[in-house]
């Protein structure tokens, strides 16, 4: 069966949620339409929020970034592959997409992507660490 975008798009967001919840975070996914930040977690007291973007793909295919790396935000990208059935996350920073992204070129009209090559690395692998947990004890 294909997944259509939009879910697979919620499949990812809501797998991230739960995972981050696991951690002890406090987490809020936003308005699924907007560019941007998809969810906003912060830790039990409150003093330590972070955004986190989510990118969903049904198998281990590139990761689309659009025409310009100006919109790479958050505090954390998490790339969720091979959604709908077991799912790999892969925890990066904002600064290792762009400085791994792969520019493109047709027709004149330039876009950027992150090869599977990129991303599928162990140092980002299930690396939920990099992000840290939202319990008071372990901050």
């Amino acid at each position: 069966m294909k997944l259509e975008t939009q879910v697979t798009g919620n499949i990812g967001m809501y797998y991230a949620c739960y995972k981050l919840s696991c951690m002890g975070w406090n987490v809020m996914p936003t308005a699924r339409n907007a560019r941007g930040i998809d969810i906003i977690a912060y830790n039990k007291s409150g003093t330590k929020f972070i955004g986190v973007q989510v990118k969903s793909l049904t198998k281990r295919n590139p990761v689309p970034l659009g025409n310009s790396l100006e919109k790479i935000m958050g505090d954390f990208w998490l790339i969720i592959n091979n959604v709908g059935k077991e799912p790999n996350v892969f925890v990066m920073f904002p600064e290792e997409i762009r400085n791994l992204a792969h520019r493109g070129e047709k027709n004149g009209i330039v876009s950027y992507w992150l090869q599977p090559t990129s991303y599928d690395s162990s140092n980002f692998k299930e690396a939920w660490h990099r992000i840290g947990f939202g319990h008071e004890h372990q901050e």
